[in-house]
């Protein structure tokens, strides 16, 4: 994958994280992830598409105290206020890398949340990068959260209309019996 669809994530988020969230955060380095099996309690997806198609995705534990640190609120339960505000921390990370993809031209679809144990697949054949990131909870500075970012991007061929927009699929993982 181009590093030119990486470093808007990466600055994306740092930028999210410095001024919206006001947390500091740790971006450690980003791989390629080879198993699609990684399971999750908390996603957000975005769908993006134009000279790019894919998907950016951020994966959380399910964990109010983590919820509350990156909203900059209290929950006392992981509620609709606080799936809204995962929602709206991805979608301002996707809509700062939006801004700096190359080719202009991009949409965003609206975030999706889910919670409880899912898998996030996507397209077979596109490389899948994970950039593994920190921040450091307020109020206890010892408390650190990890969280993860992922982001799958094909370009789209020069002859080829921009294609609409999708939702990235995450499926629910069956419980074991």
């Amino acid at each position: 994958m181009n590093v030119n669809y990486i470093n808007p994530f990466l600055q994306g988020t740092k930028e999210v994280f410095d001024t919206m969230v006001q947390l500091p955060i740790v971006m450690n380095k980003p791989y390629l992830r080879r198993n699609a099996e990684l399971k999750y309690d908390v996603s957000v997806a975005i769908g993006i598409s134009g000279a790019v198609t894919g998907a950016a995705i951020m994966s959380f534990p399910l964990d109010v105290a983590v919820a509350s640190g990156l909203a900059q609120a209290v929950f006392k339960s992981f509620d609709q206020d606080c799936i809204d505000a995962l929602g709206e921390i991805a979608n301002m990370i996707a809509g700062s890398a939006k801004a700096r993809l190359p080719g202009g031209q991009n949409k965003l679809s609206l975030p999706n949340v889910v919670l409880g144990q899912h898998r996030v697949a996507l397209s077979s054949g596109v490389p899948i990068i994970v950039i593994p990131c920190e921040v450091k909870l307020p109020g206890d500075r010892k408390t650190s959260a990890g969280f993860i970012v992922e982001i799958a991007f094909k370009e789209a061929a020069a002859n080829q209309p921009p294609a609409e927009v999708q939702t990235p699929v995450i499926a629910a993982v069956a419980k074991a019996r």
